[in-house]
């Protein structure tokens, strides 16, 4: 156990043998930190929440009460293998939220990227990988396999179906079930999750050139009204733009898929 002279700990913590404890970090009352954790620089750990398996906590993430961070996998074909959870710095994990490490299956490793804000009883399922700037609202429950890019907001009581990608910049409404890819900058919405044009908010609050969104909202309608299939037609406007963003949706959908797009309507 390497526990830093800087860091502090609650005398009613639990600090298994093994753990490493960086500079400036706090775990508070009631907490249990596992012989595999490593928590970095200026974490927090807030009282009665479980940091468990072999998981790597970036520099200043806070980890709120009763959140459960490291678990085993919620899949009946795990079978004890060692597998990993890395979150990223500055994350924020809300009360009562869970993050499993991953499966043999599944590659082994489940992951957060860096500034993500996971609220209350949020769920991230193994094997999944989140980017940065992530923000999963309450109750979201992120399965199996996942893959969600950077800057995607999902909105609360939010359900992602296993092997699902959610492209970067990406905003799901609350109370959606989303069981197709979701593209790049998609806006998706309704209780089935239908892709229902851009997150042009997001674009310009993200300070995008104003060029460049028209550029995607002709994409997008050439993507939804176009000849031939959803495929033919990426295809097409891959070969027929120039703007980065457009070729990063084109890109997006052109890619493998385990679980097929939602189209435009």
């Amino acid at each position: 156990m390497t526990i830093s002279p800087e860091a502090r700990i609650h005398p009613s913590a639990i600090v298994e043998a093994g753990a490493v404890i960086g500079a400036g970090v706090t775990v508070g009352p009631f907490c249990h930190i596992g012989p595999e954790v490593t928590l970095a620089a200026n974490v927090v750990v807030k009282s009665h929440a479980v940091v468990t398996g072999w998981t790597d906590v970036g520099e200043g993430t806070v980890v709120f009460p009763f959140a459960s961070v490291g678990e085993i996998p919620q899949d009946l074909k795990f079978r004890g293998e060692r597998t990993r959870l890395i979150v990223g710095a500055r994350c924020r994990i809300r009360e009562g939220a869970t993050l499993n490490t991953g499966t043999e299956g599944g590659g082994g490793l489940t992951q957060v990227g860096d500034d993500c804000l996971l609220m209350t009883g949020a769920h991230v399922g193994h094997d999944a990988i989140l980017g940065n700037r992530v923000i999963l609202a309450n109750q979201v429950a992120v399965a199996g396999h996942c893959q969600i890019g950077d800057d995607v907001i999902i909105g609360g009581l939010s359900g992602i179906h296993q092997f699902v990608r959610i492209g970067r910049g990406a905003i799901i409404g609350a109370i959606t079930m989303v069981t197709n890819d979701v593209m790049p900058y998609g806006l998706v919405q309704g209780p089935r999750g239908e892709l229902d044009g851009l997150n042009l908010v997001g674009l310009k609050r993200r300070g995008v050139d104003r060029a460049d969104i028209q550029a995607m909202r002709a994409g997008y309608q050439a993507l939804a009204q176009g000849e031939g299939t959803f495929l033919d037609r990426a295809r097409r406007l891959a070969e027929d733009s120039d703007s980065a963003f457009v070729r990063e949706m084109t890109d997006f959908i052109l890619a493998a898929s385990d679980r097929s797009f939602l189209t435009p309507k």
